[in-house]
């Protein structure tokens, strides 16, 4: 039997694959403990700069927890990680993830996990768990609203309506829409732009955007300004290198 989750490494970034085609990339018990296993070594690979989560066979991102095989989580509710893997960690370094197909229940709840959401026109989202009762414990509750606003985050938890690309990046749930099939090249792209900006300030300023959230305006300046000190000489050296020509006119903006 293979590995139903792949790590690759492609450039700097890790290439985080869900390979259970054969059930829409649902997830398991031994298939969440295997995305663990892939987000511990991601943390641990310094080389590693960006992580790209994405599922195998061009029919599907993943449709969530596999309900066939729902005893497989026994155990899992209150583990650290969260039921399907990694969903209740935050990770110190960018995530992107790469949706070809369906996304949705616990695999939208992996989707929303990620920072960025690139996904292919055919692709649908939504949380269709609803109709049967499964609740949304895998971070949804709290990263849907953060994305996309609480009112319309209520009305797909709510409904369990789905939604079409359009409408996903309409709402500001997908950071962009490519064609069919072209979804994890893309994500690779801009992994490789997100990895050749200068580190230390880029992740500083993820983790005070990530880590404000929700905070008093007041608190989240105050969160803002402690990675100046540590940052500083980087700010040096880049404000040098624009003095000295680079980056003119906007060029090196965007990946």
């Amino acid at each position: 039997m293979s590995d139903p989750v792949r790590y690759e490494r492609v450039g700097a970034a890790a290439v985080v694959t869900i390979d259970r085609p054969e059930r829409r990339n649902a997830v398991d018990g031994p298939t969440a403990e295997a995305l663990h296993a892939a987000y511990v070594r991601f943390e641990a690979d310094d080389a590693a700069r960006v992580m790209v989560l994405t599922g195998a066979g061009g029919v599907a991102f993943c449709a969530g927890a596999d309900l066939k095989a729902v005893d497989t989580y026994a155990g899992r509710l209150g583990l650290a990680g969260g039921p399907m893997g990694f969903t209740r960690l935050t990770p110190s370094k960018p995530t992107i993830a790469a949706i070809d197909g369906w996304c949705l229940a616990g695999g939208f709840e992996l989707a929303l996990w990620c920072d960025l959401r690139i996904a292919t026109a055919p692709s649908m989202f939504g949380c269709p768990e609803r109709r049967w009762g499964v609740p949304l414990i895998d971070g949804g509750t709290q990263r849907l609203p953060r994305i996309v606003g609480l009112g319309r985050a209520l009305d797909l938890i709510l409904t369990g309506r789905l939604v079409d690309t359009d409408e996903a990046r309409e709402m500001g749930l997908l950071t962009e829409v490519v064609p069919a099939g072209q979804a994890l090249a893309r994500a690779l792209e801009m992994a490789e732009g997100l990895a050749s900006f200068p580190q230390e300030t880029m992740l500083a300023d993820r983790r005070a955007a990530i880590e404000g959230v929700g905070l008093p305006l007041a608190e989240g300046l105050a969160l803002e300004a402690q990675a100046g000190p540590a940052v500083f000489a980087d700010a040096q050296a880049g404000a040098a290198r624009f003095a000295g020509g680079e980056g003119r006119g906007g060029a090196g903006a965007g990946v």
